[in-house]
């Protein structure tokens, strides 16, 4: 993930993104191991891309649109119960039956989050915010995707400051286990 544009095109094209990944994993036949590896890769966008959210859109929309705060939070609280999906999904095979079921909700919440913020959150951000502070926006949304977690960490803080202070060391733990294991990686 990391597309240009200001950061409302950024986030698009992130969730066209994930859109693809759920549509490659629904192509799959049930046992395909392949699948594991897909859902690794989902899981490793929707944490980055949460996390950026949570460290620079919510605080943007609280700041310049009105009734910023409500909306922000009701985010937030979808991005909580993505996340505890996420990490109830790391521990499930695709053969376990449990996989498909955490996967159908997993992709009806996203879904319901995409459609929330596309249709009602990014225009009122448009209507209020300046063009400069979208662009700077996308900017910094992109640069802090590059070093956010590739894990969920659903009990994490999800607001400033705490988050910008804890992100880094999660983060730095998350890509030592990718590495060390390869995950979330294609072969």
């Amino acid at each position: 993930m990391g597309h240009g544009g200001n950061v409302i095109e950024e986030l698009t094209a992130d969730h066209r993104e994930v859109d693809a990944l759920f549509e490659k994993m629904n192509g799959l036949p049930t046992a395909d191991p392949k699948r594991r590896e897909l859902a690794d890769r989902l899981t490793l966008e929707l944490v980055r891309h949460s996390v950026a959210e949570e460290e620079y859109l919510y605080p943007a929309v609280r700041r310049y649109v009105d009734g910023g705060d409500d909306l922000a939070d009701k985010e937030l609280a979808d991005h909580a119960e993505v996340e505890r999906m996420l990490r109830e999904l790391e521990s499930c095979r695709p053969v376990d039956d449990r996989f498909d079921t955490l996967l159908a909700h997993l992709k009806t919440s996203v879904a319901s989050h995409v459609q929330d913020e596309e249709n009602r959150l990014f225009p009122l951000l448009a209507d209020a915010c300046p063009a400069t502070a979208l662009d700077e926006l996308g900017e910094r949304i992109r640069s802090v995707k590059k070093a956010a977690p590739t894990r969920p960490h659903p009990s994490a803080p999800d607001s400033p400051p705490a988050n910008k202070i804890l992100a880094p060391g999660a983060s730095m733990v998350d890509h030592l286990r990718e590495l060390l294991t390869g995950r979330g990686h294609p072969s």
